[in-house]
């Protein structure tokens, strides 16, 4: 009987180990996807923001270590090696603190992002020139927002009224990635001679800032991340308690 409990318990262990591997590929393959996904305003976020860029590293990284642990802990239930076991446990256990405290600082931290990348946006709107290369990787990416968001400026499109290149501009122009209706998502484009006037009201763009737009677009992806994770730290939990059961059936066992 009890050996029966013991294979038991090790085919459950390694099934969770298997999800637990399935779950760690998901991981790494969200952080990649924020990484290279220059259609979304997480690609403006890791070329503007460092700190964001180096916790998606970071969330790469525990995506790649649950992948080992989820093999490692295969490992020691096949042969029963209860010194890997044992650092199988310890391992989980560091790994669930290191979540726990993350999703706790990014919940703390919060409003304070927020700030921030009002401040980001509001500078790289103001500094904006398409005819100055200096800082052409993160004005791409923010030209990537507004198209992909169908949105202009942070709060409104009258943002741009602070930009001296568009306020100077010979024709009278307007930030073409605002508009779907331009052929060049980049840059400034002239306004047609038969429209109503060269204020931001009455340019042919989204009316909509994309503040609230990026709002709607992190809760999406914030859960989606969330789920993920809550997924692992579950399947970690159950992962320490087996790990526990098979360590002490493996000692009773012959």
């Amino acid at each position: 009987m009890g050996n029966r409990c013991h294979k038991v318990t090790m085919y459950f262990f390694v099934f969770f180990n298997h999800l637990f591997f399935i779950l760690g590929a998901l991981i790494v393959a969200a952080g990649i996807w924020i990484l290279f996904d220059k259609g979304s305003f997480s690609y403006f976020l890791h070329t503007s923001l460092s700190s964001f860029k180096a916790g998606v590293y970071l969330f790469i990284g525990v995506g790649a270590v649950t992948m080992t642990m989820g093999f490692l802990g295969c490992v020691g239930a096949f042969y029963e090696i209860q010194c890997l076991l044992g650092l199988y446990i310890i391992c989980l256990l560091l790994i669930l603190a290191v979540q726990v405290t993350a999703g706790l600082l990014l919940y703390l931290q919060h409003s304070t992002i927020q700030v921030r990348m009002s401040r980001i946006v509001t500078d790289l709107i103001q500094d904006y020139n398409p005819n100055d290369e200096t800082n052409q990787t993160a004005e791409r990416a923010w030209d990537y927002v507004q198209t992909s968001l169908s949105c202009c400026g942070w709060t409104g499109p009258e943002n741009w009224k602070i930009n001296s290149a568009l306020h100077n501009s010979d024709p009278p122009s307007y930030p073409c990635s605002c508009s779907k209706l331009s052929q060049v998502p980049v840059g400034f484009c002239p306004l047609d001679a038969a429209s109503p006037g060269p204020t931001p009201a009455k340019w042919p763009v989204a009316q909509q800032g994309c503040k609230e737009v990026v709002r709607k677009w992190s809760q999406e992806k914030l859960g989606g991340a969330l789920g993920i994770c809550t997924g692992v730290a579950l399947t970690e939990l159950l992962g320490t308690l087996l790990s526990v059961l098979l360590c002490k059936s493996a000692k009773r066992a012959p």
